[in-house]
């Protein structure tokens, strides 16, 4: 083969790998308007297998070689692959807690504690309220702290119905009595629907726990109310799925949100949960809400709470929630993982007031 007829193949290939992209661009362009008719005609506009069959099924007998219909098969399913990404970005920037849709971050002001500003923020209290005199201790040490938040379970989902499941609106009320003693805002968990609007009268945040992220009646009712909202991620849950948890929250009217990651269940055992730390700057990225870390659901161990806060701080989260008790041999629920006050003043020394 002559030099020439060489030089000239490889610009035919040229213009059919031009013609090629050209003919992708302008598939991408109509998968677009797909997408936008199918939610305008109220359709799924996600993946449709039985569509995507039909379009292999032609493509296969419109193939007269010289590929087989498996390299076919293989390259257009990657295209349609590609196709179906371009909506999922073009469905985010939808989104209320998209990045996409708001640039700046989403700035919180809790007692005084801004989550989402430079500064990083801390959340410390017992697992569970058992008593007046223990909240009020961890109240004391944490006002002592110049700290604004205390947290506290009144409602406790746990996995054992013959574990102690908290002590409802009396724990609270124990709450709110101490948080103003103290100058202290309350953050709690709720677990119903039904117990959000009664809930929110002693509570300044509700939490929704990590066995309720999908609970989709108690996102949309705590979107309802005029409180910022701490949303913990499903131990099973991706990220995508937290982002869409969030926006539950968010369509209904609240985007005072906050994003708590608490680790995820793995195959691991030496630790409680799996810390997803890389977690942290991919919500970071993809949202506009702030995001704290919780050391002690997603290590359950006392020694490791320092070491994760630091990772957790150094990742870029903007704040950190852990337990403090005041003797956590004798708590009633996750004794393990709680910090004493000794612990807490540890904790403070090394990982906030060096922050």
């Amino acid at each position: 083969m002559s030099k020439t007829k060489l030089e000239q193949l490889r610009e035919e290939l040229d213009q059919v790998n031009l013609e090629i992209l050209d003919l992708i661009n302008k598939r991408g362009a109509i998968v677009k308007e797909t997408a936008q008719a199918k939610e305008n005609y109220g359709a799924d506009k996600k993946y449709d297998p039985v569509r995507e069959r039909d379009m292999l099924e032609l493509i296969k007998k419109k193939n007269d070689g010289p590929f087989k219909n498996a390299t076919i098969i293989h390259l257009f399913k990657e295209i349609f692959k590609a196709g179906l990404e371009l909506q999922e970005k073009d469905y985010s920037k939808e989104l209320l807690v998209s990045r996409k849709r708001k640039t700046e971050d989403t700035i919180i002001d809790i007692n005084g504690a801004k989550f989402g500003s430079d500064e990083p923020r801390f959340i410390f209290g017992p697992c569970a309220v058992e008593s007046y005199e223990q909240v009020a201790q961890v109240a004391e040490q944490i006002k002592k702290k110049g700290l604004k938040i205390i947290r506290g379970g009144a409602f406790k989902p746990r996995t054992s119905p013959y574990d102690f499941q908290g002590l409802g609106f009396d724990g609270l009320k124990i709450l709110k009595e101490i948080s103003e003693q103290y100058g202290l805002a309350v953050v709690s968990e709720v677990v119903s629907p039904a117990d959000v609007e009664k809930a929110a009268e002693y509570l300044d945040v509700i939490q929704i726990g990590a066995r309720n992220m999908q609970n989709f009646e108690l996102l949309k009712a705590a979107g309802e109310v005029n409180k910022p909202i701490v949303l913990k991620r499903g131990m099973s849950a991706t990220v995508s799925d937290f982002i869409n948890a969030a926006e539950y929250i968010h369509s209904r009217g609240n985007g005072e949100i906050i994003l708590c990651e608490r680790g995820i269940r793995t195959y691991e055992t030496s630790t409680r949960n799996t810390l997803d730390i890389t977690s942290v700057p991919i919500l970071k990225q993809e949202t506009h809400l702030p995001v704290i870390v919780d050391v002690t659901h997603s290590t359950g161990r006392r020694d490791l709470l320092i070491p994760a806060a630091k990772a957790a701080l150094a990742i870029g989260a903007n704040g950190i929630m852990a337990e403090v008790h005041p003797d956590p041999a004798v708590a009633l629920s996750d004794a393990q993982q709680q910090m004493d006050f000794d612990q807490f003043d540890q904790f403070m020394s090394e990982v906030v007031e060096k922050k």
